[in-house]
């Protein structure tokens, strides 16, 4: 008996040890994010010529008031007070000494997208092919700093030509740009963007964590408190964007957390993070079908056709009527996002753990995700059931005259 309550009094101690370290790292960067946004606000009178988003008329816009653009400062801030003053909280030296280099690595990394990005907020013009740039050198930036470029990607025929540290590069930095700029096109709306970074980390995170990798899971924390304290000013009444600046930047996070968790933990497949990050890749990639080959547009050119705006617009606008308080028509649609991330990130974490049944998840989305946008562009299901039609691969049929 005394030696059963010794063995759980140790296993108690070793799993406080454990956490201590982990809960930290949220509260502080959430804290020190929440400290710098409202620094933000209080001084928007001397910074707010430079850094308000003048352009309330343009194609994506819907809010109507001057919002500063720079939440991605404090985001930045928040990650970086982890290195910076953890050591102040009695870190295991080599834990803190390995978390601590390889956070102020990938923030060295990230150094160009968010600059590119924060540039934009500030004059508007950075181009989008210089802005693409930047987040594909912080990529590359990121695989030689950390070695963070991805080993496998559980596909039979390109795993073997994956050692091959050209082609390895060359997919990993495709594969960040587009989750950094999904997070960019995802930000639309109060608390969307940062609601769409706070659960794929968090799936990501835990993942880890059940795998033993604490490291990772201290870089998905510091990602997730940063944001948490960003949303607390920027949801649901808007009072600060995070502008390109913080969209790169935390997108830019959350790809490298996916890599390092691929590439660190052999038993999580690249499928079941995939089926985590599915719907902003979804979203970034339709877009760019959508405008390339159904619209024949530029694949930059801002429009107002992504779910997440064809959902304010078809039903937001239509079921939340409450005229006093029109931002809570731009806030119910990161509910709506958060609600299918969540439910995707659950299953992906539950079930996901082999490849048959996490492609499974990713296609089901794909099919969801189609499904659901047609539904939104016609405002209605239509009279043919055919799969096809629902999908929108082939046109509705047109009723006969009578």
């Amino acid at each position: 008996m005394v030696l059963k309550e010794t063995f759980n009094g140790l296993e108690s101690m070793f799993l406080s040890a454990l956490l201590f370290p982990l809960v930290e790292t949220f509260v502080l960067a959430l804290l020190v994010s929440l400290c710098i946004c409202m620094l933000n606000i209080f001084t928007e009178r001397w910074h707010g010529k430079f850094s308000f988003d003048l352009d309330v008329n343009g194609v994506q816009k819907v809010h109507k008031t001057l919002v500063s653009r720079t939440g991605g400062v404090a985001m930045v801030a928040g990650v970086l007070a982890v290195p910076s003053c953890g050591s102040l909280f009695g870190y295991p030296p080599a834990q803190q000494v390995e978390t601590n280099t390889l956070i102020l690595l990938l923030l060295l990394a990230a150094m160009p997208a968010f600059l590119a990005g924060i540039i934009e907020d500030l004059t508007k013009q950075v181009s989008v092919r210089i802005r693409l740039c930047a987040i594909l050198t912080s990529a590359v930036l990121a695989a030689f700093l950390v070695e963070a470029h991805l080993p496998r990607l559980d596909i039979w025929a390109l795993d073997g030509i994956l050692h091959w540290l050209p082609v390895s590069l060359g997919i990993t930095a495709f594969a960040v740009a587009g989750v950094s700029n999904a997070i960019n096109i995802v930000d639309g709306f109060h608390g969307v963007a940062g609601g769409t970074v706070v659960v794929i980390l968090a799936g990501t995170g835990f993942l880890a964590w059940q795998d033993g990798d604490l490291l990772v899971t201290q870089l998905a924390l510091a990602g997730m408190g940063a944001t948490i304290g960003f949303l607390l000013l920027n949801y649901p009444t808007g009072r600060l964007f995070m502008g390109d600046g913080g969209a790169y930047f935390i997108g830019f996070w959350a790809a490298e957390v996916a890599v390092l968790t691929i590439v660190r933990n052999p038993g999580i497949n690249a499928w079941q993070i995939l089926a985590i990050y599915a719907y902003p890749v979804i979203e970034v990639l339709f877009s760019i079908y959508r405008r390339k080959f159904l619209r024949s547009a530029l694949v930059g050119a801002p429009d107002r056709l992504h779910l997440h705006s064809l959902f304010y617009r078809r039903v937001a606008c239509n079921r939340i009527r409450i005229s006093r308080y029109i931002w809570v028509r731009n806030a119910g649609v990161a509910c709506f996002v958060t609600a299918w991330l969540s439910a995707a990130t659950i299953a992906a974490v539950l079930v996901g753990d082999t490849v048959p049944s996490a492609v499974t998840l990713v296609l089901a989305q794909m099919v969801v995700y189609v499904a659901v946008y047609m539904r939104l562009v016609r405002g209605h299901w239509g009279r043919c059931r055919h799969p096809a039609v629902i999908l929108g691969l082939r046109p509705q049929p047109r009723s006969r005259a009578i």
